[in-house]
């Protein structure tokens, strides 16, 4: 057979061969695949994803961006759909130049001594396969990072983050860089994404993935903290070795995780941490985490009902050694909501709101707190089918209020012992508790998310005086004293006006405690103070 060279052909024939050209450098295969498709859902995601990835395209050129690869399947999935957003990018120009011959995108690839050969192996088999310029940083991540940029600068780096990964909290599809971190900005197409989604696309595109997802792992980090999902395995009677169903047969993503071996000790910031993403070196250090609590309810302002529920979380916040910030009560208004919560996202670590969620024509808290963040409400398909299954017959389709969400800044909080996940807005928990023993409820549940959520520090220490003198003759030596602990808070109230004065020390080291109490009762003569 004749073989025509490929450059030889007329130019008209440029535009007949543009189907084939799509198939050999990865636009059809993805998006022809997304397209065929009957999944809605997906093809939301996939739309969503390739318009962040072609914002980004059109901000900074190409050279100025790069691709953090891994091998997980989250990447994997992100890489398929940069090959994707690249080529329609770049669709229109593509007849008139000759044709895309390549996928000039630089590639990040992290190598570290703890992971998996298979993750290796597929690493290099996909930048072999897919043309990708590959720059390997074998030191940690941060300081890798810094001399990469000294030698080529990139503005730019698209991250497989989902909400819900560890590294996810707080960041947006566009945000900058932590503190400390060279300059750039990390893209992230799939934040939104679930679990189910991230297994529809590789399915539904035909595209290769790590083989260690056929053997149960569903969520990889390194070989010292990873093993099998325990869900996946199938029972065998005869003794023999355990098997596993492949990860995509995971029923229910909220157990993704469930692989992941616990550690006793800190995680070294040489060893990559998230599946998918850069480690945030911030989530290492030990400091002062603070919260806040707002109520919403106009029968609060009203003085109709009184807040248990604010104390509560203040005690409760405490027992795990977090400073609260403040407890405030606003009205059943959305701009009411959307102004305190943007005043106070900032300043805290967590916000927790309470009191403004259900179908209610007053509960405006999930609008607010869409508003403080820019974004707007709409439908999550998997609250919608919790919802299904808790109200029945009374769920009201597709027109549920209740089942809109702040769009792409929503995770739920999923836990065993709650019929529906609690909603997670960036740094802001929706508590759907209205009494004390429901807030327990939720409390507790809370608490087992000590990686996402909340982060357990040292507990408070305190110790209690109380004397019979006069606000006026002790007022002078605890002002002094509070000058001379800056690290402890120490408080005064009466139970009565006649009752006798509790001076109460808190901090984190009892050493310190005992110090200032001793302190104080040197200021006076024996027998004045006695321990409560």
């Amino acid at each position: 057979m004749l073989q025509i060279p490929f450059f030889s052909r007329p130019i008209c024939l440029f535009c007949m061969l543009d189907c084939k050209i799509d198939v050999l450098l990865g636009k059809m295969e993805v998006d022809q695949a997304i397209r065929g498709s009957d999944d809605m859902r997906l093809k939301t995601k996939y739309n969503n994803a390739i318009y962040v990835i072609q914002r980004a395209l059109a901000l900074y050129s190409i050279e100025e961006v790069a691709l953090s690869f891994n091998g997980g399947k989250d990447s994997t999935v992100l890489l398929h759909l940069l090959r994707a957003g690249y080529f329609l990018h770049k669709g229109e120009q593509s007849c008139s130049n000759g044709g895309l011959t390549s996928f000039p995108l630089r590639t990040i690839y992290f190598e570290s001594p703890s992971a998996f050969p298979e993750i290796n192996t597929f690493t290099y088999d996909a930048a072999s396969r897919y043309g990708l310029q590959l720059d390997i940083i074998r030191s940690d991540f941060k300081s890798g990072l810094e001399n990469l940029f000294k030698a080529n600068p990139i503005r730019a780096i698209f991250l497989g983050v989902r909400i819900g990964d560890p590294t996810a909290v707080g960041q947006e599809q566009f945000s900058p860089s932590s503190p400390g971190w060279p300059p750039f900005m990390r893209v992230n197409p799939i934040l939104d994404w679930s679990y189910r989604d991230v297994w529809a696309f590789l399915l539904t595109c035909k595209v290769q993935y790590c083989s260690l997802y056929d053997q149960g792992y569903t969520s990889i980090g390194s070989i010292h903290d990873t093993t099998p999902n325990s869900l996946l395995c199938i029972s065998d009677s005869s003794g023999h070795k355990e098997k596993f169903k492949p990860a995509y047969l995971l029923s229910d993503g909220r157990s993704e995780r469930a692989g992941r071996v616990k550690k006793c000790s800190p995680i070294s910031q040489s060893s990559p941490v998230a599946e998918d993403g850069l480690d945030d070196p911030e989530s290492q250090v030990k400091r002062m985490r603070t919260g806040s609590a707002i109520a919403v309810g106009d029968e609060i302002l009203s003085g109709a009902v009184q807040d248990e529920l604010g104390p509560l979380l203040c005690r409760k916040l405490r027992s795990i050694g977090w400073s609260v910030s403040q407890t405030t009560v606003v009205r059943n208004d959305i701009d009411s909501v959307a102004e305190e919560v943007e005043r106070q996202k900032s300043s805290n670590d967590l916000i927790f709101i309470y009191g403004g969620v259900g179908p209610l024509h007053s509960d405006v808290t999930s609008a607010g707190v869409a508003k403080a963040f820019g974004v707007r409400l709409a439908p999550d398909e998997e609250f919608e089918e919790y919802l299904r299954h808790v109200i029945g017959k009374h769920f009201t389709g597709d027109r549920n209020e209740m089942a809109l969400l702040p769009e792409g800044i929503t995770e739920l909080l999923h836990h065993e012992n709650l019929s529906v996940p609690l909603i997670k807005c960036q740094n802001v928990v929706l508590l759907t508790a209205t009494n004390p023993t429901e807030l327990e409820k939720e409390w507790e549940c809370l608490v087992d998310f000590t990686k996402s959520v909340l982060t357990l520090m040292e507990p408070y220490e305190s110790k209690s005086l109380t004397t019979h003198l006069s606000d006026v003759e002790i007022a002078q030596s605890l002002s002094k004293l509070c000058m001379q602990y800056p690290d402890l808070n120490i408080v005064c109230h009466r139970k009565s006006r006649a009752g006798p004065l509790v001076i109460s020390f808190e901090g984190k080291e009892e050493a310190r405690i005992e110090s200032a109490a001793e302190a104080l009762r040197k200021k006076f003569q024996d027998g004045v103070f006695s321990e409560t």
